[in-house]
């Protein structure tokens, strides 16, 4: 289903209804005028990203906009992926890895624990939730103490029409 955002969110328009009446499933074509400059740019991200198509790389950028447009919902569904850098024999670290990994229990999706070179550790931790959830989530596993590197990504499934499965309210 076309999705449009704001006060007609869900509702499709009359040319998209009459392509769906007639095709079922079925891409609508659409013109778009640019200025050659931005063009030019164009190409270039599309060859840096190694993009089938422009159109290819035009949906990207659509579903990249869309995600930020529905992460601005603190109850958005959403995915976030949280990389954690640290020394392994950093008194503790991994106790308290462990114990913010618990607290946040039905967020954690999964945990992976990298061996790097000269005793450092990567961690990979995926997150499902509101993005409010999520993001507490993220900010509580990077700021453990002994943690020297940590970054968090957020995204939402909803953009390619699925959902993280996480449900409301917690029961306390």
């Amino acid at each position: 289903m076309t999705r449009r955002t704001g006060t007609g969110r869900g509702q499709e328009t009359a040319a998209v209804r009459r392509a769906r009446k007639r095709h079922g499933d079925y891409v609508v074509r659409l013109g778009v005028s640019l200025e050659p400059k931005l063009l030019a740019q164009l190409d270039g991200w599309v060859q840096e990203r190694n993009s089938p198509s422009r159109s290819d790389a035009i949906r990207a950028l659509i579903r990249k906009e869309l995600a930020e447009h529905e992460l601005g919902n603190p109850d958005a569904d959403s995915v976030a992926s949280v990389l954690l850098i640290y020394r392994h024999d950093a008194p503790n670290v991994l106790r308290r890895l462990t114990a913010v990994e618990h607290r946040w229990g039905p967020h954690v999706r999964s945990s992976s624990h990298v061996h790097l070179e000269g005793g450092s550790c990567m961690q990979l931790i995926g997150l499902a939730g509101n993005r409010a959830e999520v993001v507490n989530a993220a900010e509580d596993l990077r700021g453990v103490k002994g943690i020297a590197f940590g970054r968090y990504t957020l995204g939402t499934p909803v953009v390619v029409g699925g959902s993280t499965g996480h449900r409301h309210p917690h029961p306390d």
